[in-house]
């Protein structure tokens, strides 16, 4: 159980890497390695990597540790629930969207 985590943080790692454009080599010198042969096992689940180290990594890739670790937080569908929702003006839904877009554009998501 605890190999297979590795690998899926492993191929999260690689996914988030090469979404960004950056090599193994790139993240192996970020991450202060000689080689990148260290990032390709860790890629592969065969290196187990510390939370020091999985926390550069998030730096690095610029997202958040729970991206790496593969878990997929559940969150709301804001515009189903301010359909639902009856007891709202039209005005009051268009400024919380135009609320949550400002927030979305100043996080950079």
């Amino acid at each position: 159980m605890e190999e297979n985590r590795y690998k899926v943080i492993g191929q999260r790692i690689k996914d988030i890497r090469e979404g960004a454009g950056m090599s193994q080599k790139d993240l192996a010198t970020a991450l202060g390695y000689e080689s990148p042969t260290a990032v390709s096992l860790i890629e592969q689940g065969e290196r187990k990597i510390s939370v020091e180290i999985l926390e550069k990594v998030a730096h690095i890739l610029e997202v958040n540790l729970r991206d790496l670790l593969g878990d997929k937080e559940q969150r709301p569908d804001l515009n189903f629930a301010l359909r639902a929702s009856k007891d709202l003006s039209p005005e009051a839904k268009t400024q919380i969207l135009n609320f949550i877009e400002f927030v979305k554009a100043k996080d950079g998501k």
